[in-house]
C-alpha cells in the first residue's frame, strides 16, 4: 500500500507538470482579457516538434527551444487575428488549435510510435532519501520544480508588482488602462505568448519526459483540461497549481486502482478526469459570486485604441 501512495502521489506531481504549466500561461493571457482556446494545438505541436528535434538530435534543450519557437508561432497566428482584427476570441482559438492539431500530425508523422529514453529525474542529496517524503517531492525532473516556481513567480507578479496590477487593470478595462497612458494592445500580446511558451514547454514535457515517445493524439485533451483548471482556480495561480496536482493525481487513478486488486474497467477509470472536468465547471459555475470576484471583466472582448 506504501508503494502505490508513494507511485500516486510522485506521478501526479510528475503527470500535473504539463497540465499546470499550459494552466499558468492561459490564466496570464485571460487576466489581460484573452481567452484563447487554442492551448490543446499548440501543446500537440509543440509535442511533436519537441519530440522529432529530441529523437533526431539527441538534444532535449534544442527539443524543447523549437517546441516552444512552435508554439509562439501559433501564439502569433491567433494575436494578428484577435489583436490586429478583432475577431472574435472564441472562433479564431478554436481555429488556431485545429492547425495546431493538424500541424502536430504533419510533423510527427515520420515518428509514429517511436520511444527514446527520457533523461533521468533530479536526486536531491540527503532528501531524495528520505523515507515516504523524498521519492515523492525530491526524485522528479528539473521540469517539474520549474513548473511550481512558476505558478508561485506568477502569484507574486500579479499580486506584489506593479506591472501585475497593471496586468489585471487590462483585464478589467481596457478602455480605463489606455486611457491611463498603458499599451493595451502590446501587453495583450505579451501575455498571449507568455502562454504560449508555458503552452510549448508543457507540451514538449509529455513527448519527452512524461511519455518519452510520439504517436498522434499524445497531448489527449490536456490542453483543455487546463483551460478548464483555469476557471477552477478562479484564475489565482496557487489554487491553479492545486487543482493541477489534484487532476494529476486522478490521471493515475486507473494504475492505482489496478495495484490494490480492485477490478473496475479500464474505461472508467481512464474517462474519471475528463468526467471530474466537466463537474468542477458546473460546480464553480454555478457560484456567480465566485465568478463574477475573480473572472477578469473584459474576458473575452476585444479593444481597438481609438485614435
Amino acid at each position: 500500500m506504501t508503494d502505490t501512495i508513494i507511485f500516486v502521489l510522485a506521478g501526479a506531481f510528475a503527470t500535473a507538470t504539463p497540465l499546470l504549466l499550459a494552466a499558468i500561461g492561459e490564466a496570464v493571457a485571460e487576466k489581460t482579457g484573452v481567452m484563447n482556446l487554442s492551448v490543446e494545438g499548440m501543446m500537440a505541436f509543440a509535442a511533436a516538434v519537441a519530440f522529432a528535434v529530441t529523437y533526431q538530435t539527441g538534444n532535449i534543450v534544442l527539443g524543447f527551444g523549437l517546441a516552444v519557437g512552435a508554439s509562439v508561432s501559433l501564439s502569433l497566428v491567433f494575436s494578428i487575428l484577435v489583436l490586429g482584427f478583432s475577431a472574435n476570441q472564441i472562433v479564431s482559438g478554436l481555429a488556431v488549435g485545429i492547425l495546431g492539431l493538424g500541424l502536430s500530425s504533419l510533423a510527427g508523422r515520420s515518428f509514429e510510435n517511436l520511444t527514446m529514453m527520457a533523461p533521468a529525474n533530479l536526486s536531491l542529496p540527503v532528501l531524495s532519501d528520505l523515507p515516504l517524503v523524498g521519492p515523492i517531492l525530491f526524485r522528479q525532473s528539473a521540469i517539474t520544480y520549474f513548473a511550481f516556481a512558476v505558478a508561485f513567480l506568477t502569484w507574486w507578479f500579479l499580486a506584489r508588482t506593479r506591472h501585475g496590477r497593471i496586468t489585471k487593470v487590462v483585464g478589467e478595462d481596457p478602455a480605463i488602462a489606455h486611457n491611463l497612458g498603458f499599451a493595451v494592445i502590446r501587453i495583450r500580446l505579451f501575455a498571449i505568448i507568455f502562454g504560449a511558451v508555458m503552452s510549448g514547454l508543457g507540451g514538449a514535457y509529455a513527448s519527452t519526459i512524461l511519455t518519452p515517445g510520439w504517436s498522434d493524439g499524445l497531448i489527449a485533451g490536456r490542453g483543455w483540461i487546463a483551460v478548464a483548471l483555469v476557471v477552477f482556480g478562479t484564475w489565482r495561480p496557487l489554487r491553479i497549481a492545486f487543482g493541477a496536482y489534484l487532476f494529476g493525481a486522478l490521471l493515475l487513478g486507473d494504475l492505482a486502482v489496478q495495484a490494490t486488486g480492485f477490478s473496475v474497467p479500464a474505461q472508467i477509470m481512464t474517462s474519471l478526469p475528463y468526467v471530474m472536468t466537466i463537474v468542477v465547471l458546473a460546480a464553480v459555475s454555478r457560484n456567480a459570486l465566485l465568478i463574477r470576484l475573480n473572472a477578469p471583466v473584459s474576458l473575452g472582448q476585444n479593444f481597438r485604441p481609438s485614435k
